[in-house]
């Protein structure tokens, strides 16, 4: 082969593997950032078409190309990056877009200048924290909700709260999670309505607190909420072990209720809570991930292992072992059975249809145990209903929950 073949013949390989980099890098630049590189870098390749391809074909054709994190936890490592070097506003908006198409949520992205300011210093955090603020809104995000601490009896806790008018709903959430449980569905469900949710006893910010002994002490600090919120009376929602503790609390006083709503819960204990809390001492927190997710989600909610599921997986690592054995020891004290047949505020019993821990069969029992319950069915649905099929929890919430009529004449439509 003469020199001048050899030369076309190297020059086609390098062509080739120009070709394939472009490609590769291009399509990855659209996978990563939500939008083609064309579209994104318009202004840089017309200013340096030298920079758009080192840009395009470089980084995004190599190391922003692996498999050693994920997409969304590149751009959410991109995000607390560029906050942290500050003056990148336009860099930093670019990929906060690109982190919510990800599946990165306004909770994560938000949490990201708090994370920074430890480390990179105020202003650099704040500046993060306008550009991604200026994101969310322009995206239709709700603004985070508003958070306070209240002592109820002997300790304190947390509660979120939405809305502005209209009657007040508290929601009880499950074992082993904390407030932001009901993340997904307060903003919707504070359309004319004021809505709280706190952290039960022994649970995100309430782990401080004396161990609970019963359900009695839980159903105790629902009241001591209520009455710290300035609530007489309220629509009280309770989810699993929040259910547990809103019947507890109905069989006591049950002129504080304005309405009852039981989700994914019982009415008697199990016999597998004694040996949750022993494996929980015996196994520790990390052994509890698996059993825990799996009751709770379905396998396509698990495969798709959304905030959700990382939410519940997180909570479950970082719970406190011994609020935890304590908890299911509490709640194996659930004594409610026929007890509410005199219980005569409003109650709706909402069931998931693919809950396998508090089937279908269970929930209908409860409902026909308080007179004139109403009973409905989420269809697909699994034990965590707030954290897989949101949208379907707020239809029924909506349909039950009385609200401000004011608000229904600033609704589109």
């Amino acid at each position: 082969m003469n020199p001048l073949e050899l030369h076309d013949r190297d020059h086609d390989v390098r062509t080739e593997r120009t070709a394939v980099a472009e490609t590769r890098g291009a399509a990855h630049f659209a996978r990563l950032m939500a939008r083609r590189p064309d579209q994104a870098l318009s202004a840089v390749r017309a200013a340096s078409p030298q920079m758009n391809d080192w840009l395009v074909n470089g980084p995004f054709a190599g190391p922003l190309a692996g498999s050693e994190l994920t997409m969304g936890q590149r751009e959410l490592a991109t995000v607390a990056v560029l906050a942290a070097l500050g003056d990148t506003e336009p860099q930093l908006a670019a990929h906060t877009v690109a982190a919510l198409s990800q599946g990165i949520t306004a909770t994560e992205l938000r949490g990201i200048p708090l994370h920074v300011s430890v480390y990179a210093g105020f202003p650099r955090a704040l500046n993060a924290l306008t550009v991604i603020d200026g994101v969310l809104r322009e995206a239709g995000i709700p603004e985070p909700l508003s958070l306070h601490r209240v002592r109820p009896g002997d300790h304190g806790t947390t509660v979120a709260h939405a809305g502005i008018t209209g009657p007040p709903v508290v929601l009880v959430h499950a074992l082993g999670l904390d407030w932001r449980m009901w993340e997904p569905v307060i903003a919707r469900l504070a359309v004319g309505r004021r809505v709280f949710a706190y952290d039960v006893r022994g649970h995100g910010s309430a782990t401080e607190a004396p161990l609970p002994t019963s359900m009695n002490d839980l159903a105790t600090d629902l009241f001591d909420v209520m009455d710290a919120l300035g609530l007489d009376r309220a629509h009280v929602v309770g989810l699993s072990y929040g259910g547990g503790i809103v019947q507890t609390a109905a069989t006591l006083v049950p002129a504080r209720f304005a309405s009852m709503t039981l989700m994914a819960t019982t009415n008697v204990a199990f016999e597998t809570f004694e040996g949750r809390a022993r494996s929980v001492e015996q196994d520790g927190m990390a052994a509890q991930v698996a059993p825990s997710l799996v009751r709770w989600f379905t396998c396509d909610g698990l495969a798709v292992n959304d905030w959700g599921v990382r939410y519940a997986r997180d909570c479950v690592l970082r719970g406190d072992p011994e609020h935890s054995a304590a908890a299911w020891r509490a709640f194996q004290t659930l004594d409610v059975e026929g007890k509410l047949t005199g219980f005569s505020a409003p109650t709706l019993v909402l069931a998931g249809e693919r809950d396998l821990s508090t089937t279908p069969e269970v929930m209908s029992r409860i409902a026909s145990d308080i007179p004139g319950a109403r009973y409905a069915e989420m269809p697909g649905t699994p034990h965590m209903p707030t954290l897989e099929q949101p949208s379907l929890v707020v239809d029924a919430l909506d349909g039950f929950l009385p609200r401000d009529p004011m608000e229904d004449e600033l609704l589109p439509g």
